[in-house]
């Protein structure tokens, strides 16, 4: 059995770390932190949690935790990882970072959009990018994972095969995005409380969203230019998914049919990625629970316009899924081992 730990449990994120992990045949959950509760188990915090009844949050301190386990989940607030992650790294072990501070490659674009410096550039350069579908060989060889953010989870699954095989003009990427609450995390916010986002719909951050350098970084690596893109996240009252829609102009004459087939073969091998048949689109509630990303394409031939249509659960493929699907990777483990029999919630 692997030793695994989880800083920062008592979020969204980590509580569906631990969701996942309960059913993984080759992990032993070792710990789990949480500053605020500290003392309590899992299961006070999170009564469905029922396979860790004997489980208690601890104080985070690095040098008691790093001796007692061989993989950690950092499911810590942006800013707050940089310290942790670089001290376990450090020791040897192997680090899958939920946060955003290893995601950006450039220490300095990092501090212009998060507004704190970047205390590790050398350990930042270690890191590897968690998108599996892009990145499956460097993940499998790496011992630090950024995993990837939940807007530009959907977003690249979705813009990728269309930008790998030049079908679109990447100077005019439209990316209109919906999440639902959780993806604000598990806290006290008037901006998120029921009231205020019970049957509301609101876009925010618009043109400002930290998610949008992150898009742009790997659009840019992928085409070996610069790409800026129009990003517009929206706030659905919903708990959890996203649906993320694109828009692109086309670079030749493309029937959907032709485009269907190109990312069909781009996701073949894709244990969860799925291509609906033409005229199915994705729906959030399809994938809810799910490690999955629906996608549904259109041409729109009167503007001649690739629309790209993604769905993915933000907790899971958009998180704590994906970390676990990257430390899959990264054992040698089936990719789908203890994702594959996650069910849509109902």
């Amino acid at each position: 059995m692997i030793r695994v730990f989880i800083c920062g449990g008592s979020g969204y994120t980590g509580s569906e770390l631990l969701r996942i992990l309960s059913r993984h045949p080759k992990v032993h959950v070792a710990g789990v932190t949480s500053q605020k509760s500290a003392g309590k188990t899992v299961v006070e915090l999170f009564p469905h949690l029922r396979t860790y009844t004997d489980l208690a949050y601890e104080p985070l301190r690095k040098d008691v935790i790093a001796g007692k386990a061989d993989l950690f989940f950092t499911a810590l607030p942006h800013g707050e990882s940089q310290e942790v992650v670089d001290f376990l790294y450090r020791q040897g072990k192997t680090v899958i970072d939920l946060s955003a501070d290893y995601r950006l490659r450039d220490a300095q674009h990092y501090e212009r959009w998060y507004h704190v410096p970047h205390a590790f550039p050398s350990t930042l350069k270690e890191s590897v990018y968690g998108l599996p579908e892009r990145y499956r060989e460097d993940i499998r060889r790496a011992r630090l994972i950024a995993n990837p953010g939940c807007y530009p989870t959907g977003a690249l699954l979705g813009l990728l095969p269309a930008i790998r095989h030049k079908l679109i003009a990447t100077s005019a990427i439209v990316i209109d995005a919906k999440s639902g609450v959780s993806g604000a995390g598990r806290k006290a916010d008037l901006a998120v409380a029921f009231c205020e986002v019970n049957e509301g719909f609101k876009a925010y951050a618009v043109g400002t969203h930290r998610h949008t350098p992150e898009i742009e970084q790997e659009l840019s690596l992928l085409t070996g230019r610069e790409v800026v893109v129009n990003f517009t996240p929206h706030l659905l009252p919903v708990d959890r998914g996203i649906l993320t829609t694109m828009y692109a102009p086309l670079v030749g004459n493309f029937e959907t049919g032709a485009i269907e087939k190109i990312y069909r073969d781009a996701y073949a091998t894709e244990p969860f990625v799925r291509v609906l048949p033409r005229g199915h689109y994705p729906n959030i509630k399809n994938v809810k629970g799910t490690n999955c990303c629906d996608i549904g394409l259109k041409v729109d031939e009167r503007t001649n316009t690739l629309i790209v249509i993604t769905a993915i659960d933000n907790l899971v493929k958009g998180a704590s899924g994906q970390a676990v699907q990257n430390m899959n990777i990264i054992l040698g483990f089936e990719e789908t081992l203890a994702l594959d029999t996650l069910a849509a919630f109902p």
